[in-house]
């Protein structure tokens, strides 16, 4: 039976604690890592073997490619040191396999010897590590060699070709495979900008400052807009916070407005204040948060 690619998500994680669990009594034990916001590939195939003593490939050949219906993500840390690809297939097999430089080192193309497991590399040496379909190794050695790579914002890899080689355990039977992904061109960041208008009221029945103002997007988000309002009034501090949430879409400013409650027992009164704002939203495309800040004097009239 063939699972959704939500189900062999599924299927995937609670494989993986499976996994981590039968090897937690070893040295070291399987730790799952934690992906950056890993995205779909459009274009690429992976593929591997082993030797008939090879623990992770059992002495079988494994092939996956997106124009078979298998599932492939890919990402990559900030600081494209390394990079994490999925492979969920089509029948239901799972596979994760993980390239780093030593650290400081963003991958470039070039063979890396003397790779160890990551992500418990030493700082000097090289990671890697092949495992998937309930199978792991406690400790490997290996090596690497990119042919290609080309990264994108926020982790998006848009290019990869590499081949690789891992011994388990410090045997010599080894698992010998290729990746080769193709990417579009990645998605522009996120960009927001935010205003904020130069009067706003401030009510004589309950002390509260409204205000407004605008943002800006290059894609459609949900905007969260807060801030701190204060002001000095015969020597006295008012402060009051406001937050408020606005859909912006491109190519036309959003409008928003907020109230600030003063904190205290002073109400907002006529006359100058400084706003500290802030524009929140979650970058759609690389699933990371943007904000942008402004800072504003702003005038209250009474209302």
């Amino acid at each position: 039976m063939r699972l959704s690619a939500p189900s062999r998500v599924l299927a995937r994680a609670t494989a993986v604690l499976v996994l981590a669990l039968g090897l937690a009594t070893s040295t070291t034990g399987l730790v799952a890592g934690t992906d950056a916001h890993a995205l779909p590939v459009t274009d690429g195939s992976f593929s591997f073997s082993g030797d008939a003593d090879d623990w992770i490939s059992g002495g079988q050949s494994y092939a996956y490619s997106t124009a078979s219906e298998d599932r492939l993500d890919i990402s990559a840390d900030n600081a494209n040191n390394s990079v994490r690809l999925w492979v969920d297939g089509a029948n239901g097999d799972w596979w994760s396999l993980d390239l780093a430089a030593p650290s400081g080192n963003a991958l470039a193309p070039g063979t890396y010897t003397g790779a160890t497991r990551h992500p418990f590399n030493e700082p000097t040496e090289p990671g890697l590590d092949i495992s998937g379909n309930g199978r792991g190794c406690n400790t490997l050695t290996g090596e690497f060699t990119i042919s290609d790579v080309e990264f994108g914002p926020q982790g998006y890899v848009k290019k990869l070709d590499a081949t690789f080689e891992q011994h388990c355990e410090g045997g010599t039977a080894a698992a010998r495979g290729e990746v080769h992904i193709n990417n579009p061109a990645p998605p522009a960041e996120l960009d927001l900008g935010l205003g904020i208008a130069v009067e706003g009221t401030a009510s004589t029945l309950n002390g509260k400052a409204a205000l407004h103002g605008t943002v800006t997007c290059n894609k459609p988000v949900q905007v969260d807009v807060s801030g701190d309002v204060t002001q000095v009034k015969k020597q006295k501090l008012i402060r009051g916070s406001f937050t408020t949430p606005v859909s912006c879409t491109p190519g036309t400013p959003a409008a928003w407005s907020a109230t600030a409650v003063p904190t205290g027992d002073v109400p907002f009164q006529r006359g100058d204040v400084e706003v500290d704002a802030r524009a929140t939203a979650t970058d759609p495309d690389y699933a990371q948060p943007v904000t942008v800040s402004e800072t504003a004097a702003v005038h209250l009239k009474r209302a």
